[in-house]
């Protein structure tokens, strides 16, 4: 009989640890299980080098949403970027979508520029204005061959004057 006792005891405090580690889990994961405080909005760019899904989307350095997919127009060729916003930030039409780094070698992530429009995004909508992330590979390796104008100065390949 003490046996059968100590051994629902023993049961009920090992599922109370479960639970309370499924909750921190949960929490500190900060996983949304059915969570409908979000609406959806679309944006398109030439290019999302570095963005993954998860990253933050801001407003004014506040954080008001996430990047929930990438996907690529096949028909287009463009990235087609789903992001969550939270219920209570209302966009405007003439909303401005950058891609942004965080840092000088953070992460990237979307920045959103409210505009003037008079209309709302609701859920589904579209982004209309973008702009796409500047890829340093490509600057630095246009800078190194050359191609990159100086301010005053010419490219290489430029004539000065009827000169090569």
């Amino acid at each position: 009989m003490k046996r059968g006792t100590v051994e629902t005891g023993v049961g009920i405090f090992v599922l109370l640890g479960l639970l309370c580690v499924a909750y921190l889990t949960i929490k500190l994961g900060k996983v949304e299980l059915l969570s409908n405080d979000y609406y959806r909005v679309h944006a398109r760019f030439s290019t999302v080098t570095g963005l993954k899904e998860g990253a933050m989307v801001e407003i004014a350095g506040v954080q008001v949403g996430k990047v929930e997919r990438i996907v690529l127009d096949p028909k287009d060729m463009v990235a087609e970027v789903v992001l969550k916003i939270r219920k209570g930030v209302a966009l405007d039409e003439e909303t401005i979508a950058s891609v942004k780094t965080s840092g000088l070698i953070g992460d990237k992530y979307i920045r959103l520029q409210p505009g003037g429009g008079l209309e709302t995004l609701q859920d589904g909508g579209r982004i209309k204005e973008t702009q796409s992330t500047v890829d340093m590979e490509d600057l630095v390796g246009k800078y190194a061959f050359g191609e990159v104008k100086k301010a005053g100065g010419t490219a290489p390949d430029e004539k000065v004057d009827g000169q090569p």
